[in-house]
């Protein structure tokens, strides 16, 4: 049986060009050259050799686009790129095979009319040019009956593959089920009980007790593996009280910045301007005598204030309207006054007043920003020095010596609070750093320059006594006290479940509303809304964690609203599990129809293709 149609895809049609004309010459317009020519079998199908390894070469050729890096076979292998494209024509051809055993093709005509409507195939006069089709397919290594073929099945394919997902819809109960779960909403009251409410605070541990604790978890305290390193250093703060500034450097470093120290005084000015003379005084009249504010004049225009505000501007920046707008007082309209834009009113929202700083109250500023600059550009031009130093065999040690570097030593390990450790890029060299390796300089974020050794590692061990001692003692006053906040919530809870009220036993309390399940309250345990959320309207419970004793009472369960927001969000998931539902059963029916089309790949083949690339 033929089917004939002209709904082929054309994306089908213009990726099996692309693979023809391009991806055959990316790997070389020649065929493999020997004996082989199929790659294996499915069904009645056999995969072509060729068209293997220009798969393979154009998945390699668009991996190394996306990432910008060059990609050698053995790291493709190593990927399973080659395996994902061997798999994926094997899928193909036993799609191919079940289009056979069905009778789906389609008829010449249909045929007929896609290769003409091919641009490569036509000639200049923008018509198809039955020689210039015979010469592409010849290029690319194939005949007119090999490319027809190959079309028919692509055509058959994607109609079989249509006709598979085509049509399958997921329930619109169950996007709705998931929607109504995600737009809950809880009210609830809660109360977070503090080892003030505690009659008697807790027991201190004594020491055979915490001796005792940490026997017990000593998985819980242990220390890191660590690394000694010496490191030199030099940052530009090391080096800013040597640094001379002369006077003429500061004075022209004040005129640089004389927008800055020299400022005139301002207005805060918002400006709604017209398009003639006329309008704005309808606009002003409108102001005077009948009450109109300045935000309704904006608002009219279909403007909002933040469209008409102009920000600080000086008298110079306001041009002519500048002597009316500054002898204004604030809140004052003014207007019509000329702007750029037009006739305009000017109201006004605040006066800046001038600000003049003069040298000597600027001085300190300017001599420490200089100063600070100079010592980096010093700091910059040492480095390279030290840097020779060290590659000519100089310690650590010896630069400290001889040079403006000091030398330092800490115990680092991933978590350390060092001051050395403050610094991202420390932090990194630290620990990448192994004993083979020589110091070398390296920069710093403030300008700084470091080098360092590691001179020690000593491996993760378990935590001494003394060094877990105020650990311990903290742990364990904590646990006490959430099992006696516990307790007491414990003796509430009753109370509580008969209707008192969370004032009436003492306790203060927080009234929610509206909260859904992915909210966050801050001061409760992290299963805190979870559990609110399997609780029944009127359930009173006890949450804890963390150290945290809760007490909540769930006062009403709010359905998720009926609203724009909620509808677009079940369209929105409706669209999504249908394309994958279809998905997932085109991809059930492909495995399938694999599995009976018996695959047969020649591994002698495969090789054979695989020496060919670098």
């Amino acid at each position: 049986m033929a089917v004939r149609t002209k709904n082929m895809s054309k994306t089908a049609v213009w990726i099996l060009m692309a693979m023809l004309i391009l991806g055959l010459g990316g790997f070389g317009a020649t065929n493999l050259s020997g004996t082989l020519r199929t790659l294996g079998t499915v069904g009645d199908k056999h995969i072509d050799i060729d068209q293997y390894a220009n798969q393979l070469n154009q998945t390699i050729r668009a991996y190394e686009a996306q990432t910008g890096q060059q990609l050698s076979f053995a790291q493709a292998q190593a990927m399973g790129l080659d395996q994902s494209v061997l798999q994926r024509l094997v899928s193909q051809r036993a799609l191919d095979n079940e289009t056979d055993k069905l009778g789906l093709s389609i008829g010449d005509a249909s045929l007929r009319d896609e290769i003409v409507q091919i641009r490569e195939f036509r000639g200049v006069d923008g018509q198809f040019n039955r020689e210039g089709y015979r010469m592409a397919l010849e290029s690319s290594g194939l005949s007119e009956s090999e490319f027809e073929t190959q079309l028919r099945e692509e055509a058959a394919r994607t109609l079989l593959q249509g006709a598979i997902a085509s049509g399958v819809v997921m329930p619109e109960t169950y996007a709705k089920t998931l929607v109504d779960y995600v737009g809950e909403a809880r009210n609830f009251t809660w109360s977070r009980l503090q080892a003030e409410d505690l009659e008697t605070p807790v027991a201190e541990p004594t020491e055979d007790e915490m001796r005792a604790y940490l026997a017990e978890h000593q998985a819980d305290y242990q220390r890191p593996e660590t690394k000694t390193i010496t490191y030199a250093l030099l940052t530009p703060d090391m080096l800013v009280d040597t640094v001379e500034v002369d006077a003429a450097d500061l004075q022209k470093a004040y005129e640089a910045r004389a927008d800055e120290y020299q400022q005139p005084e301002r207005r805060l000015v918002e400006r709604l301007p017209f398009l003639d003379q006329e309008a704005a005084d309808r606009a002003a009249a409108a102001l005077e005598m009948q009450g109109t504010t300045f935000e309704q004049l904006v608002q009219d225009r279909g403007l909002a204030l933040a469209d008409v505000d102009m920000g600080d501007m000086s008298l110079a920046d306001l041009g002519g309207a500048g002597e009316a707008i500054f002898a204004a007082e604030v809140g004052d309209v003014v207007g019509p006054l000329p702007s750029d834009l037009g006739p305009a009113l000017f109201r006004v929202n605040g006066v800046l007043p001038a600000h003049n700083t003069t040298f000597e109250q600027a001085e300190p500023e300017l001599r420490a920003t200089l100063a600070a600059d100079r010592a980096r550009r010093q700091v910059d031009a040492q480095s390279r020095t030290y840097d020779d130093m060290l590659a000519g065999g100089a310690t650590l040690e010896d630069l400290a010596k001889e040079s403006d570097m000091t030398l330092g030593t800490v115990d680092w390990f991933d978590g350390s609070d060092d001051e050395m450790a403050g610094y991202t890029e420390f932090r990194e060299a630290a620990a990448a750093v192994t004993q083979d390796d020589y110091p070398e300089i390296e920069t710093l974020s403030d300008g700084g320059i470091f080098a360092l050794r590691l001179d020690k590692v000593t491996p993760a061990r378990d935590a001494t006594f003394d060094e877990a001692r105020e650990d311990i003692a903290a742990d364990m006053i904590a646990q006490r006290t959430e099992a006696a906040l516990s307790a007491k919530a414990e003796e509430l809870l009753p109370q509580l479940k008969e209707g008192a009220g969370f004032a009436d036993l003492g306790l203060d309390s927080i009234e929610e509303a509206d909260q859904t399940r992915d909210a966050f309250i801050q001061n409760t345990p992290r299963s805190f809304v979870t559990q609110v959320f399997e609780m029944e309207p009127g359930d009173v419970n006890l949450v804890t964690g963390q150290g945290m004793v809760v007490i909540v009472r769930l006062d009403d369960v709010l359905p998720a609203a009926d609203n724009a927001e909620a509808n677009a969000l079940q369209a929105q998931l409706v669209e999504q599990m249908n394309q994958s539902l279809s998905q997932d059963i085109l991809d059930i029916y492909t495995a399938d129809t694999t599995v009976r089309a018996r695959p047969q790949i020649d591994q002698r083949a495969v090789q054979a293709v695989h020496v060919n690339f670098p």
